[in-house]
């Protein structure tokens, strides 16, 4: 028998492409931990990796970089470019969906989907990862971001709605989800109803107090900070809001006291939000926040033994490149040349607004020398007077205009012209203000290794979530069981829908003296004719105003009999 040659064997294996994982192979584990940072493209990770070596020459790699094994092509039901509701969506259920969608099926687009969609299902609620993993093994949730709590990403996890911007529909749904662990933004979200229900089931609850969500014993605990957002990591209050990082590491104490487990999604947000305004100080160094709670995730995995991580964008945005037209020869540019002036800036856009609009004008420069590392030149600051948003402008605002002012630097924005004038120092430049189709990257950790690789689709991921927890080809019976039409569900039954003066509408279903009263949104439904019987579910209830249908599990003919 002749012997092989070790190049042989080499390139063999180098010729045989990776074949991403088989979910009936994939082992199931007691936690996962999913970690989306909000619209971030390869670039931003670039950047944001040689801004970190640069400023810190001992830490060339990020938390991520051993874990990365690949991309993943995210993608609404009917284009290829999606936003954050329809894209976490599939993440969290398997089905894409449109525009704004949250969780929920589309309606069908024949001449545009891009994997047929069944019309019938239109509109209909579609059970997510979060939510099964309570139904069927249950397993304590988590969330953890920095937007609005009701924002597309987090709501994709534990609420169902086909318009991304109805809190009142979405916030509800999220408390009565019964979610173990919440924090991030959005303290004039929660309702007053949702908070009651969330002290009388035994949750702290925190409003902008980080000492009290430092020193709670309770595993039960929603802590909230901001209005609606939280601030960027760079232009964070350390004093008043805590990292991701933090938030993360507090989640995870938390979570893991639950014997059964746990799914925790945590979101760095404001990538997002500083690639739609070019902003590359936000992209960056809210990427970086993200990558050290990526790295605590990846602690306790490691640490753990019975806990996988995936780490996945929910789509690109903004086209962001390092190196651009105007920067002659930077190809040829030193790691100095590049990164130096872009490694002074000590806020972002939206910082320096702030900080401006807080200050005389006759600290601009002071401002700009001490937070940017240089100062204005005279178009510049008259450029800056002439903003509209500038409140401290020596201009009066019926005498500012853009007449003889630079093209590239005139904004009404006072954001915009912050972000254009700091990224017009750089050799950074971008294509949009929204967001972009390339597949995105892909990173995992699993304990006996069960990762996929190489080249991925948003539902193909979807599996895998769902393989870690044992669920393989179990979301749709979920979906039909628990998110059925209420006109099925009690067909024989005599029933109404109800319109309430200033309320959702209610759902009211009789047999004989029985009564059930069904609310939309919670959780909890009443019988009798007065209601004084609560009957809790391990699951929402959603109310569809486009055809006018309740969703809600099949068992409650249970309670008819």
């Amino acid at each position: 028998m002749k012997k092989v040659s070790l190049f042989f064997i080499l390139l063999v294996v180098i010729l045989i492409p990776a074949r991403g994982i088989d979910p009936a192979d994939v082992r199931p584990v007691k936690n996962v931990i999913l970690l989306i940072p909000d619209g971030t493209s390869m670039p931003t990770v670039s950047i944001a990796r040689w801004l970190q070596w640069y400023q810190n020459p001992d830490q060339p790699r990020l938390h991520i970089d051993p874990y990365l094994c690949g991309t993943v092509l995210t993608h609404s039901s009917n284009a290829p470019i999606g936003d954050s509701a329809p894209t976490t969506s599939c993440y969290m259920t398997g089905i894409p969906s449109l525009t704004g969608h949250v969780s929920t099926y589309p309606a069908a687009d024949p001449e545009n989907d891009i994997y047929p969609m069944d019309p019938d299902r239109a509109f209909q609620p579609v059970m997510t990862v979060l939510e099964a993993r309570q139904i069927v093994h249950n397993k304590a949730g988590g969330l953890v971001f920095t937007c609005e709590f009701p924002h597309a990403t987090p709501a994709d996890c534990a609420a169902h709605s086909y318009n991304r911007g109805k809190y009142e529909w979405i916030a509800p749904q999220m408390v009565h989800n019964d979610l173990q662990v919440v924090i991030g933004g959005g303290v004039s979200l929660l309702p007053g109803e949702g908070e009651n229900y969330l002290s009388t089931n035994g949750y702290s609850i925190y409003k902008n107090d980080l000492q009290g969500m430092r020193t709670d014993k309770n595993n039960k605990m929603w802590a909230l900070f901001g209005d609606r957002e939280m601030a960027y990591d760079i232009d964070r209050n350390p004093d008043e809001q805590p990292s991701l990082e933090e938030m993360t590491r507090i989640a995870i104490q938390k979570l893991s006291t639950n014997e059964n487990g746990f799914f925790l999604m945590v979101e760095g947000s404001k990538v997002d939000w500083a690639a739609h305004g070019n902003d590359p100080v936000g992209m960056t160094t809210d990427f970086l926040a993200f990558d050290r709670a990526c790295g605590a995730a990846l602690e306790f995995a490691r640490q753990n033994g019975e806990t996988a991580v995936v780490i996945v964008p929910d789509h690109g945005n903004s086209g962001i490149s390092l190196g651009v037209r105007h920067c002659g020869g930077y190809d040829r540019l030193t790691k100095d040349q590049l990164f130096h002036q872009f490694a002074q800036y000590k806020l972002t856009a939206e910082g320096f607004s702030n900080k401006l609009n807080s200050s005389p004008a006759s600290e601009v420069q002071a401002i700009f020398s001490e937070y940017a590392g240089f100062e204005l030149s005279e178009e510049e600051l008259n450029a800056l007077y002439h903003c509209k948003e500038y409140k401290n402008s020596p201009i009066p605002a019926e005498q500012r205009s853009s007449e003889g002012i630079e093209p590239s630097l005139y904004s009404g924005s006072l954001f915009t012209f912050i972000a254009k004038l700091l990224t017009s120092k750089t050799c950074f430049g971008f294509t949009t203000g929204g967001h972009t189709g390339e597949e995105v990257f892909l990173a995992a950790y699993h304990p006996q290794g069960d990762i996929p690789v190489g080249f991925n689709t948003n539902i193909e991921l979807n599996n895998y979530l769902c393989a870690l927890f044992g669920l393989n080809n179990r979301l749709d019976d979920l979906t039909n069981e628990y998110f059925a039409r209420h006109t099925d569900v009690f067909a024989g039954y005599k029933y109404e829908i109800k319109e309430v003066k200033d309320r959702n509408p209610e759902l009211i279903v009789k047999n004989g003296k029985k009564q059930l009263n069904i609310q939309p949104y919670t959780n909890i439904i009443t019988t009798g004719k007065k209601g004084n019987e609560e009957i809790r579910l391990n699951s929402v209830i959603v109310y569809v105003d486009k055809n006018n249908t309740f969703y809600l599990p099949k068992q409650l003919t249970e309670y008819l009999k």
